[in-house]
């Protein structure tokens, strides 16, 4: 195929994912779409009001960044190979697949989420719908290959530079020399960055290579030790959505590390949405070890929770932040939004 022709052919599957995204035919109700949890307005993570499920809805921007999922990744632009950082990588918050188009599938077939019911079954609702003509002619009319198409059509749409990876906030216009910050914002970069104060940098890199603009995590895991859901027993890494790593009690608690670009969008914090405002779950970081009764760790994972600053201190010691400084870092992580996008 030419490179005309492929750049055609995939500009025709990105135009069907984006019917696919919005249609929610797809579901078993007739009534959800994968936008009704990735909105486009809100950096296509969950619009307010959405309740979280098992696991709260990331924002699907940005994740053409994230690396294949490895046990064990060695830095090597820290030009340290003898360092093992552990997991690292992959999609969603246990990292279980590499692919969009896998990733895709999950939500189409779970029964908490679109509840599709079977791959059969979400072909047969393609096919009465107006567009399958067009993924007939793309990838073929087999229920196999109309099934596949559709999955790769949802992958190729968010690929799309303007609508998954802008990087148009203000942040990204301040770095190319646009307008500065605020000063309260500046501050909060310095104790965003600052290892003896927020040390948020130490996870959710603000650092960037040349031509890279950062993302805002180092793709790694981390057991924060946030409050369990009542209904729901999750591990994470060791399951119970993963299966392949369940016999592996040091994983247990350990969830990725999300960019925090478009934090500020949401309604829900963490893996569980356990949190909701943002200015609470900054606050959680710097008062988990000292207000151990607001913030109670789940004795499962309570071995491999994360201890690096500003975790650490003594139940009834002040939080390693002031409040006037987790308002500053709050005031910084609001100019990571980018610009609306349309629905």
């Amino acid at each position: 195929m030419s490179r005309p022709a492929a750049t055609a052919h995939a500009e025709a599957f990105a135009a069907l994912g984006a019917k696919l995204f919005r249609d929610p035919a797809l579901s078993g109700s007739g009534k959800v779409s994968c936008a009704s949890c990735h909105d486009p307005i809100y950096a296509f993570g969950p619009p307010p009001g959405l309740k979280p499920g098992n696991r709260a809805v990331p924002s699907l921007r940005y994740l053409q960044t994230i690396p294949q999922f490895t046990e064990h990744y060695f830095d090597q632009d820290k030009g340290d190979d003898s360092l093992d950082a552990g997991p690292t990588g992959g999609l969603t918050w246990d990292g279980r697949v590499n692919r969009g188009r896998d990733q895709a599938r999950i939500p189409l077939l779970a029964e908490s989420e679109m509840a599709g019911g079977s791959p059969s079954a979400i072909v047969a609702r393609i096919r009465r719908a107006a567009y399958f003509e067009e993924l007939r002619k793309l990838n073929g009319g087999t229920d196999e290959q109309v099934f596949a198409g559709a999955l790769e059509a949802l992958e190729i749409y968010q690929q799309n530079e303007q609508d998954f990876y802008p990087y148009d906030s203000r942040f990204d216009a301040w770095r190319k020399g646009g307008p500065p910050l605020s000063p309260q914002e500046a501050h909060g970069y310095e104790l965003f960055i600052d290892p003896a104060k927020g040390n948020c940098s130490s996870c959710h890199t603000a650092e960037s290579r040349p031509g890279v603009a950062p993302q805002f995590t180092d793709y790694g895991y981390a057991a924060l030790g946030l409050r369990a859901s009542p209904n729901y027993r999750d591990l994470g890494l060791c399951g119970p959505e993963r299966k392949d790593l369940a016999q592996h009690p040091e994983y247990c608690g350990l969830f990725i590390t999300p960019s925090l670009r478009n934090v500020a969008t949401r309604a829900v914090f963490f893996h569980n949405g356990s949190v909701h405002t943002l200015r609470d779950a900054v606050a959680f970081y710097s008062e988990r070890d000292r207000k151990p009764d607001q913030w109670p760790v789940p004795p499962e994972v309570r071995s491999n929770i994360q201890t690096t600053a500003p975790f650490g201190g003594k139940p009834g010691d002040p939080p390693s932040l002031t409040d006037p400084e987790i308002d500053d870092i709050v005031a910084f992580l609001q100019t990571l939004t980018d610009r609306p996008t349309q629905p």
